[in-house]
């Protein structure tokens, strides 16, 4: 019981979590709070609560040639990268679009994985992957269709998933022996904030446009309230990310981005007042029958403390 209830208990959480940054990162512009300092700031307060954490347990991560490559190259592709087209796209696309968006990621990482001889071919899943393409292209065509839309923020936004697929089966095939999950989430955080800041504080480039601006309205509480609680919602994330990959496996993993589009897209719309996206219902059947052939098999334990 408790090798199936452990992963879907952090699959819920986290993925509720995860649902619920889309929507933090629709109202930072009402506050003020460009996009990459909300994203950038969340991570490095997400980092220092984590590794606080682990120094409390005594579990802080270790540092050597294997781990930092760990730490950089899944922080950057597994979540500074898709992360910052997601925050970024948000004012553009609507956070329901972005969070339904997330829910591509098991078709991506399946497919990943079986190119790769992770997964066997299976028809239910194979079936599965039609119908989550089919419902992402209905989404995407009607979405296309609206007079102005932002065809480049539409296509970035149904692209970012792959992003997240790749560090999903990353982080399974480079996992570092000897660490445990706990170990591993400050580690990746941190890379990933690092990056970001280096990015935003570079004098007379990227910092010195608006949208890669680190700046904070200081003297606004809703913009300090809005980091503090992301901070929280990638700290409650990352923490159970890892013991979901290590106990669930990469494609079980990916149906995190499943649990987010659900609860960002019913926040959006019903809490935010965001109209919802053309062909959201049919769209969104399609994907979620979609995702549960694709994810049929369950967990698949894939590495032990």
């Amino acid at each position: 019981m408790g090798r199936t209830l452990v992963p879907l208990l952090c699959l819920l959480g986290a993925g509720s979590m995860m649902g619920l940054s889309t929507d933090f990162a629709k109202l930072a512009p009402g506050a003020g709070l460009p996009p990459f300092a909300l994203l950038a700031w969340a991570l490095a307060g997400a980092t220092l609560v984590l590794t606080l954490i682990g120094a409390v347990r005594g579990r802080l991560p270790s540092l050597n040639v294997r781990t930092v490559e760990y730490f950089l190259v899944a922080g950057f592709v597994g979540l500074a990268a898709p992360y910052l087209i997601f925050f970024s796209a948000v004012p553009h696309v609507g956070a329901s679009f972005v969070a339904v968006s997330l829910a591509l990621s098991p078709l991506y990482t399946y497919a990943g994985t079986l190119l790769l001889g992770m997964e066997r071919f299976d028809v239910w899943r194979a079936l599965g992957v039609v119908l989550t393409l089919a419902g992402s292209l209905l989404l995407a065509v009607l979405k296309l269709s609206v007079p102005g839309a932002p065809t480049f923020w539409i296509v970035a936004t149904l692209s970012a998933p792959v992003l997240l697929a790749a560090g999903n089966i990353y982080r399974t095939l480079r996992w570092p022996p000897g660490s445990g999950s706990d170990q591993l989430a400050p580690g990746m955080l941190g890379a990933a904030a690092l990056v970001l800041l280096v990015v935003g504080a570079l004098p007379g480039g990227f910092g010195a446009i608006p949208d890669l601006s680190l700046a904070v309205p200081t003297g606004d509480a809703a913009a300090l309230l809005l980091i503090v609680a992301q901070a929280a919602a990638f700290a409650v994330v990352f923490l159970l990310y890892f013991v979901l990959q290590q106990r669930g496996g990469p494609v079980y993993l990916s149906l995190l981005g499943s649990v987010a589009a659900v609860v960002g897209s019913v926040i959006a719309i019903f809490l935010l007042g965001e109209a919802a996206p053309q062909g959201l219902v049919v769209g969104g059947v399609l994907i979620a029958l979609g995702v549960g052939l694709v994810t049929r098999g369950g967990a698949k334990g894939s590495r032990e403390e």
